[in-house]
This record gives C-alpha cells, sequence and structure tokens, in this order.
C-alpha cells in the first residue's frame, strides 16, 4: 500500500477494502495492514484485488472518491465514481487545450524534450558502464545531437517543426543502439526500427514492450479520468490512443529500450525465441512473451526516487504518478507538466 499524489494505490493482491467510520481499512487475511482517513484521499487504485465492501464503495461515492481496479498485471477492469464527477471538468479542460493550438504544442514540446533527454542519458549511461565495449566517438556524437535538438525544440513554431526535431533526434539515438547490443551479437543486431511487420529479433522485442507499456499507460490514463484518445503531439485518429502514445514517449527509453536490451545481454532470451512468419515478419513464441512478460511485471517492482517528487516510488506506479502530475496541471495547480526524466 502506497499513497502517492493523494491517490492510494494498493498493491498487494490479498487485500480486502472495507470501511471503518470515516476510513479506509485494507486487509490481508483478514488482518488489517492499513488505514487512511477519507478525507486525505482523491482516489483509489487497486490491483488484483480480492474485493472491496458496499459500505466502502457507497463511503468513495460520498466523498466523490474515484475507486479504480486492474489486474495484477496493470490491465485496466474498470472505474467507479459517485455521481457529482469531477472528471468531467478535468476532459473538458484537456479537450479545450487539445483543441487549442498553441497550447498543444507547447505539451508536445515538453513530451518530446522529456523523450530526447532520456534517450540522451540512456546513451550516457552505455558509455559510463561500458566505456571498453562500445564506440565512444560515436555515442558522444550522437549525445551532441541530441542535446542540440533539445535547444531546437524550445524554439519549433509548429507540430511539423517539431516531429522533425523528433525525428532526426531519433535517428541519432538508433543509430548506436546496435552497439548496446553487447551480447549474441550473431541474433541480435539492428539496423532500423522496424514496425509493421517487425523484421528482426530486435524489433520484435521493442515493437511488444511497447504494447505492454502502452496499456500501462492507458490505464493510469482510465483510472484518473483522462481520455486516451486525445493527445497533443499525436493527434486524433478513429481508434488510436493518441494521448497514451504521447505520455509513452517519456517513458520509451527508461522502460522499455532498456528491458530489450537487459533481455539480450543478460541471455534472458535467445534466438530460438523468435520465428520468421510471412507477412506477419518476426514473431515471439509463447514460452518468450512469456518471459518477456515476467522480466517486465519484475522490473515494476523495483523502486526509484522519483526526480520531481523527491519520494520512493515502484517503477510500475510511474506512468501513474506521471498522470497524476498531468492531471494537476490540467487543474492548474502546476504551472507546467513535470516531464519524467532519468537520472
Amino acid at each position: 500500500m502506497r499513497k502517492l499524489l493523494n491517490t492510494l494505490f494498493v498493491t498487494t493482491p490479498e487485500s480486502y477494502l472495507s470501511k471503518d467510520g470515516q476510513n479506509v481499512v485494507v486487509s490481508v487475511k483478514s488482518e488489517e495492514k492499513f488505514r487512511i482517513p477519507i478525507h486525505n484521499i482523491e482516489g483509489i487504485v487497486c490491483f488484483g484485488y480480492m474485493g472491496a465492501s458496499p459500505g466502502l464503495v457507497g463511503l468513495c461515492a460520498e466523498h466523490n472518491v474515484g475507486l479504480s481496479f486492474a489486474s495484477e498485471n496493470g490491465w485496466f477492469l474498470g472505474r467507479f465514481t459517485g455521481r457529482v464527477n469531477g472528471n468531467v471538468l478535468l476532459r473538458r479542460k484537456q479537450y479545450r487545450m487539445a483543441d487549442n493550438e498553441k497550447e498543444s504544442l507547447e505539451i508536445a514540446k515538453i513530451v518530446i524534450s522529456g523523450k530526447m533527454a532520456n534517450c540522451r542519458n540512456v546513451l550516457k549511461r552505455v558509455v559510463r558502464d561500458h566505456s571498453t565495449a562500445v564506440n565512444i566517438t560515436a555515442f558522444e556524437e550522437s549525445v551532441s545531437i541530441l542535446n542540440k535538438n533539445l535547444r531546437s525544440i524550445k524554439m519549433a513554431g509548429n507540430p511539423n517543426e517539431l516531429r522533425g526535431y523528433e525525428g532526426d533526434g531519433a535517428s541519432a539515438y538508433f543509430s548506436v543502439f546496435d552497439q548496446m547490443i553487447l551480447h549474441q551479437k550473431e541474433h541480435f543486431f539492428f539496423k532500423e526500427r522496424s514496425r509493421r511487420p517487425p523484421l528482426d529479433n530486435v524489433n520484435a522485442l521493442l515493437s511488444f514492450v511497447y504494447i505492454l507499456l502502452m496499456h500501462e499507460v492507458t490505464t493510469a490514463l482510465e483510472t484518473v479520468g483522462l481520455d486516451p484518445y486525445v493527445g497533443f503531439l499525436h493527434r486524433d485518429r478513429p481508434g488510436r490512443q493518441s494521448f497514451a502514445l504521447d505520455i509513452m514517449e517519456e517513458f520509451r527509453p527508461y522502460l522499455a529500450d532498456r528491458l530489450v536490451l537487459s533481455l539480450i545481454n543478460r541471455k534472458q532470451v535467445n534466438h530460438d525465441g523468435f520465428v520468421k512468419q510471412e507477412p506477419s515478419g518476426i514473431l515471439m513464441t509463447d514460452s518468450t512473451r512469456k518471459e518477456v512478460i515476467k522480466a517486465w511485471q519484475k522490473r515494476k517492482q523495483e523502486s526509484i526516487v522519483h526526480p520531481f517528487l523527491n519520494e520512493e516510488v515502484q517503477i510500475g506506479l510511474l506512468p501513474y504518478v506521471q498522470v497524476l502530475l498531468f492531471a494537476r496541471f490540467l487543474r492548474g495547480d502546476l504551472d507546467n507538466y513535470p516531464v519524467f526524466i532519468m537520472k
């Protein structure tokens, strides 16, 4: 159990939620583990919960505390709110800002700046940890391009110009991605990003982990009450969760790319787990997908100190923390959205 940004996160799967007066009580196997006054929180997010009492549901409705449920693996199940729903105002602000070209561009700049900064920091960490195994000059050139683009992003006058800087930065980052693959080079190599379909083992891994990340971010948006389909960088398109794709950008290098590299370099996956199948490109076997999901779930249990909150946070809760911070920005509680940048 952890309270962050006035939201209670219940991460112990055996937890049962109940009411005691004006308190939320969390019990595991009939033993009380945690309690908090209902007026101290704005929302509750439960992962793999055992149940919630009708009294607790009523208490949440009475105090307009959103009660969200997700599976143990982070798949969104549903959200309960009372009759008075402040999230209507939150979504209306989201829609107005998305329709305002100037405001939308400023948010898109923040999102891309976070992505570029995290790409740069991933490269700098590799140079620090594996200086004898990589071409330091090539990495320094890529870092220099990313730093230049970070400065240029602030001056972008329209979305197309911004996407140009993003594309230039991504090219610099991926130009040395293959060097970050230190083992199993015969079967795991990277030439360029290929999506539909993935044309090699590394791209197959990247695409699959990006899907996992996408679902995590979408669930976080749903629990807060924001619309995953209305974004700022990624514009409206039928069926596309544009806002989830926006929030994903800052996490791709830190959560997804680094996990893929670890899976390969630690030999947690091998070439036997990948099959070429036309026209679908490279597909992973069921056992390999399970291994990747296992590593993903394990990674989510690790903790870091959040750079903005300066609090210890489970990595799996980072999308929720960032979405909550974005909601505070929309409400006017924060002057700007504090994008997540890894240290």
